[in-house]
């Protein structure tokens, strides 16, 4: 299949062919991950939990080349808008997090249970992943389990099958935590968000 050549506008020159695109990846190990990127707050914060998963091809398989992302409100509902995600202080909560898997395709982040953002409202967090093969990253949501009549509720997954909401509902660690695989492809795939003009 040919693409259709590009023009150069103004410069009276010849049409030049589209450069080919190019997966997102393998460079995490070096390029993205910062120091204490996957700590949203201090273990010692008293309403710290482990978010923690691992992310999946298509065949079942961990990925131990992807990097994922998370933004999420405050315990409270309220969006951070501090600056410091790249610079920790200990103190500033920022929401923003990032995390490379291990060689066995784990990841973790210490943070907090994120509140509604507006009354009635399913709390969740935003995901965005990075990972090898993929020719940009990937958008999803993380629910917590405990939603109830905010769950049923949701825009999101009230457009969803009912068996695929599960994909977006974490499961709670009998200590607290949450636990939110991410199935890239394959039977079980997580629901990805596609955004307009993206």
């Amino acid at each position: 299949m040919s693409e259709a050549p590009v023009t150069q506008i103004g410069t009276g020159r010849k049409p030049l062919p589209p450069t080919p695109g190019q997966t997102v990846g393998p460079f995490f190990g070096y390029a993205l991950p910062f120091e204490r990127g996957s700590e949203l707050v201090d273990r010692a914060h008293p309403g710290a939990i482990r978010l923690h998963g691992v992310v999946y091809d298509g065949a079942g398989t961990p990925v131990p080349d992807a990097i994922v992302e998370i933004w999420q409100a405050d315990a409270d509902g309220s969006i951070a808008q501090e600056t410091g995600s790249l610079k920790r202080d200990g103190f500033t909560f920022t929401g923003f997090g990032r995390a490379p898997v291990d060689n066995v395709g784990r990841y973790t982040f210490t943070t907090v249970n994120p509140g509604p953002t507006s009354p009635g409202s399913a709390p969740f967090i935003a995901v965005a992943v990075f990972a090898r093969g993929l020719m940009n990253r990937l958008f999803t949501r993380i629910y917590l389990p405990e939603g109830g009549e905010a769950l049923a509720s949701d825009a999101l997954l009230g457009a969803l099958e009912p068996e695929r909401r599960d994909t977006l509902v974490a499961t709670r660690d009998a200590d607290g935590g949450l636990r939110f695989d991410i199935r890239l492809q394959g039977e079980g795939e997580t629901v990805f968000l596609d955004f307009e003009g993206r």
